[in-house]
């Protein structure tokens, strides 16, 4: 491994550390009794008030793991009061997310009511998960989200959302 590369996953480690010291991640999801298979609609509402930064990522081919057509990123996420995450699945993309600061409110597939996120919550997305979300308050949202990107995906609608 090269010493940039070094120097960029140790600062990457001690970020994502820091952050769990700081805020203690807590995993949210649906509800007892409110999940269920498609028991929501998807959602047509476009994308509003989003900025999405790639803070790093591995190509996860060149790593010894060896995983062909893979990149491990880790995205910050800022959504203006009223910004939206298009519906969206992963499907083929597993992701972390980490909200730091502010609430946000995710409508997902599997859950029949909404499910609120505040700072130090997690969510776990996997292939089930297809969602949408919006913050329904008066101040931003910030939030980390770690997946494993399909190299496929790159430069194409979906490598921006959610």
């Amino acid at each position: 491994m090269s010493l940039n590369k070094l120097k960029v996953s140790s600062i990457a480690a001690v970020a994502l550390a820091g952050l769990c010291v700081v805020t203690p991640a807590m995993a949210v999801g649906c509800p007892d009794g409110k999940g269920g298979v498609d028991v929501r609609a998807p959602d047509h509402t476009p994308a509003s008030g989003v900025t999405d930064t790639v803070v790093n990522s591995i190509d996860l081919s060149k790593e010894p793991a060896h995983v062909e057509g893979r990149i491990m990123r880790l995205r910050k996420l800022v959504v203006q009061p009223g910004g939206v995450v298009p519906w969206h699945s992963h499907h083929d993309r597993p992701a972390i997310i980490l909200i730091t600061k502010g609430t946000i409110v995710e409508y997902a597939s599997d859950c029949s009511v909404p499910i609120v996120h505040t700072p130090g919550s997690t969510s776990i997305e996997t292939q089930t998960t297809s969602h949408w979300w919006r913050n329904e308050t008066k101040e931003p949202v910030e939030l980390f989200s770690a997946d494993l990107f399909p190299t496929s995906m790159m430069h194409t609608e979906e490598e921006h959302k959610m």
